[in-house]
């Protein structure tokens, strides 16, 4: 892999995160594991970000917040200029996270009992939102091939003709599938949801974090008609590494909705963000482009690296294609091991920390595990080295 002076700068340093009360890091409770499990990565953040950051600790008082007209204009200016989406300040309102934006949304769009519709497997948290609303989880599971996950459109239609569901909630590009659905494929869903009343949460979390090939398409960009019946959660917390500073944003078109979501938001407490998190978005939107592209080319290498390593070393291992995030979802029903026996297996055995594929979905994600691919390649060479010897000596 030829580095370019910027990915050799920030993504091939190893940085020591153990005894920084890193999540991902410090939650092990045996030594010397190497966590490849939850969603965020190993790299120093963008330079612009670091100095924003910087120059607002000098300042040396962090009191509460006023979001400036900046960062609005920050938000704007990306998505129009990166995927052609036109926002409206109007329409945008800041939160804490997108889980949290998530999880406003259903309770102003849906009543205890409701139905919300998910597409299996997917992340985990969405399970929790729902409940945590009162509402149920309705699943249609994505229908596997040789290439990879897509919808199943007759599965998908019947779920949403049922009157109980109400919400039809997103996830583009699909975690943990690594899908990034194609404008014909969100077209196909948007029409469905359209014709049986079902409004669309559309989490866009990781939307800028696309493999070489493939477009992320705003669902809310298709048609003034998708855009009225959507409501967009985004952040810049996972392609820009800063989910620890609690910055997201809702988009909603719909006046009325959107007056609901507010008050959502204010009856729960996650209207007031901190000063890190504002001065962050406004960092990675405004000057950091050029840091995120390195970013993608560097995931892409690591995903192709991996896939070389379990074809030649862990033939009962199948990497499937991974066309968004840095997630990779990885097939071990061959093994004729549970997903979390795997888990638990490498975890004792290989001292590497992935997640059981079952998180994601009861069925759906049985035989499978994701790895997180963010991080240094030296990283990624010796955990798959040490899964390697488990499994060829078991």
């Amino acid at each position: 892999m030829a580095l370019t002076p910027l990915q050799e700068k920030y993504f091939e340093p190893l940085i020591n995160r153990r005894g920084t009360h890193c999540y991902k890091w410090d939650t092990p409770e045996e030594d010397g594991v190497i966590p490849m499990w939850v969603a965020d990565m190993d790299f120093r953040v963008a330079p612009a970000i670091e100095e924003a950051l910087k120059r607002r600790v000098e300042q040396g008082v962090f009191g509460y917040t006023k979001v400036p007209d900046a960062y609005y204009d920050a938000v704007i200016r990306w998505f129009e200029r990166r995927h052609g989406w036109r926002i409206h300040r109007e329409h945008m309102i800041y939160t804490t996270g997108v889980v949290p934006a998530v999880s406003a949304v259903i309770k102003a769009l849906t009543v205890p009992g409701d139905k919300v519709l998910v597409q299996t497997p997917v992340y985990n948290c969405f399970f929790s939102s729902i409940r945590n609303c009162g509402c149920l989880a309705e699943e249609s599971s994505l229908r596997l091939g040789d290439d990879g996950y897509t919808v199943n459109f007759d599965d998908f239609e019947r779920r949403c003709a049922d009157p109980a569901v109400k919400v039809f909630l997103l996830c583009n590009p699909h975690n943990p599938a690594g899908r990034v659905w194609t404008r014909e494929e969100l077209e196909y869903m948007g029409e469905i949801c359209l014709t049986h009343d079902v409004r669309v949460i559309a989490d866009e979390i990781h939307c800028e974090l696309v493999m070489p090939g493939h477009t992320y398409t705003p669902f809310a960009s298709i048609s003034e008609e998708f855009e009225e019946n959507c409501v967009t959660c985004n952040s810049p917390s996972k392609s820009f590494n800063i989910a620890g500073l609690q910055i997201a944003n809702i988009i909603c078109a719909d006046e009325v909705v959107r007056s609901r979501i507010d008050r959502v938001i204010n009856i729960h407490e996650v209207c007031d963000v901190n000063p890190f998190g504002v001065e962050a978005l406004m960092a990675a939107y405004n000057e950091s482009e050029e840091w995120l592209d390195e970013l993608n080319g560097y995931l892409h290498d690591n995903y192709l690296w991996l896939c070389g390593f379990v074809k030649d070393n862990l033939p009962a291992w199948h990497v499937l294609p991974l066309e968004g995030t840095y997630l990779a979802w990885i097939d071990i029903r061959e093994t004729g091991l549970s997903s979390d026996a795997m888990t638990g297996r490498l975890l004792h055995e290989a001292k590497v920390l992935v997640n059981s594929g079952t998180m994601y979905g009861q069925e759906s994600g049985e035989g499978f595990i994701r790895l997180n691919l963010a991080c240094p390649r030296r990283q990624l060479e010796e955990a798959m080295k040490r899964i390697g010897n488990v499994e060829l000596n078991k």
